[in-house]
């Protein structure tokens, strides 16, 4: 059975950063220890309520979708066992399917989206100006519509709490520079465009994702984080896809379109998550999980 896990507790461990979903904590040797909790967040705020198993199955299809494409970009993943890095005591089966080790990374501060449909923000976005991250888009698109190429859409890092904004690649250079700018572009849409081709094999329309970005010391890139999840991503099935409407999702636009049923300004405190809400999230994690990665859940 998956287990539950709203907050990490590791003694002995330096705890760096409790995020919207993930815990990271320092180890040595320039190596961090990543738990995916089963915390959620939308409209960049964290719900009250966990989805039990959320973060074991985050953690199983970023691992899954890490290893496909380590050949177009390298990732963070050590692979190093945790029974060596826990603390003494801990149980191991809350911790390992939602804990990795990983490189210790310099963050590249942005947030990297590829978008191959016209949803979500970019949808509102183009309906107000034509465009979307400064790039002009073909007029008359309906929502969902498939765009001629995928396009890089960047945004700002939010703090817990705070939202993100969509920039033009314009910021992004002037952020962290040309060439590191192009890199996160370029592999960005490679990993998207290697992805969708993949999932769609399968039934399953990826409309956009994001990625988290770093460097090591001689600032070579790496993909990091999470990977191609229903919490970064938008995956549609294949057979229920209709252009002029928002598509049934395998990913947390389940408790989305609850929330935005609600009236709920989108600011904390979250309002409470139904029983019936929350198993729905967790059952079209868990489809995603096994129609792309072929992993069921015990």
């Amino acid at each position: 059975m998956p287990t539950t896990l709203s907050q990490s507790n590791l003694p002995g461990l330096e705890l760096i950063h409790r995020g919207k979903v993930r815990d990271v904590y320092s180890l040595p040797g320039k190596r961090l220890l990543i738990v995916a909790t089963d915390r959620l967040s939308a409209f960049d705020v964290v719900l009250p309520d966990p989805i039990p198993g959320k973060g074991e199955m985050l953690t199983q299809i970023s691992n899954f979708w890490f290893g496909k494409t380590a050949h177009i970009v390298p990732n963070h993943l050590l692979h190093t066992p945790l029974e060596e890095v826990l603390p003494k005591g801990t149980d191991l089966a809350l911790y390992s399917k939602r804990a990795v080790v990983t490189k210790h990374l310099k963050p590249v501060p942005v947030e990297a989206i590829a978008r191959g449909y016209l949803i979500g923000s970019g949808w509102k976005d183009y309906q107000a100006t034509g465009s979307l991250c400064g790039i002009k888009l073909p007029v008359g698109l309906r929502q969902a519509e498939q765009l001629p190429e995928p396009i890089f859409t960047p945004s700002t890092k939010a703090a817990v709490g705070d939202h993100d904004e969509n920039v033009s690649f314009d910021a992004v250079v002037s952020a962290v520079g040309k060439d590191l700018a192009e890199q996160v572009r370029d592999a960005t849409l490679a990993i998207y465009k290697w992805a969708a081709e993949y999932a769609a094999k399968r039934g399953i329309i990826i409309a956009d994702t994001k990625f988290e970005f770093g460097t090591d010391e001689d600032g070579k890139l790496y993909v990091m984080d999470e990977m191609l999840t229903p919490d970064s991503s938008r995956f549609w099935p294949a057979d229920q896809y209709q252009v002029g409407i928002s598509p049934p999702s395998y990913d947390k636009q389940f408790v989305r379109d609850y929330l935005e049923k609600l009236g709920w300004n989108k600011q904390p405190p979250a309002p409470k998550v139904p029983a019936d809400v929350i198993a729905g999230t967790a059952a079209k994690y868990a489809e995603a999980l096994q129609r792309l990665a072929d992993i069921k859940l015990d």
